[in-house]
């Protein structure tokens, strides 16, 4: 069975790109554009990692963190967050929310496959 992977953008550039990295590699890819409409791509659903933007209209990436914490069925899902801040202060406010790990946009393919395989196989 294929790990499934939510990608979470509101630049369907960039969701399309990261989607066909993990394809091709032979994950499952589930997008989103946003932290609600991720919220609602999680209910009853099952993803083994979630990627996700920071800066996003309606909810943001840290703040879609935070929530997934929050949810008992999640709490242990790594996420990922997918970003073009590099300043310490958003990675820690990352961190602080739940936050896995963290790749600087732009992310080249192979680096986003490493960290994908060392977090969920």
């Amino acid at each position: 069975m294929a790990k499934t992977v939510l990608v979470v953008d509101d630049s369907s550039a960039i969701r399309q790109s990261v989607a066909f990295v993990l394809d091709q590699a032979g994950y499952g890819v589930v997008q989103a554009e946003d932290g609600v409409d991720a919220l609602g791509k999680l209910d009853g659903a099952t993803f083994d990692l979630i990627i996700t933007d920071v800066n996003m209209p309606n909810m943001d990436g840290i703040t879609l963190t935070a929530n997934v914490r929050k949810n008992p069925a999640y709490q242990f899902v790594p996420v990922v967050v997918l970003t073009t801040e590099s300043q310490s202060s958003k990675m820690d406010e990352g961190k602080a929310a739940g936050a896995t790990g963290w790749i600087v946009k732009p992310f080249n393919a192979e680096k986003l496959l490493q960290v994908v395989k060392k977090l969920i196989g």
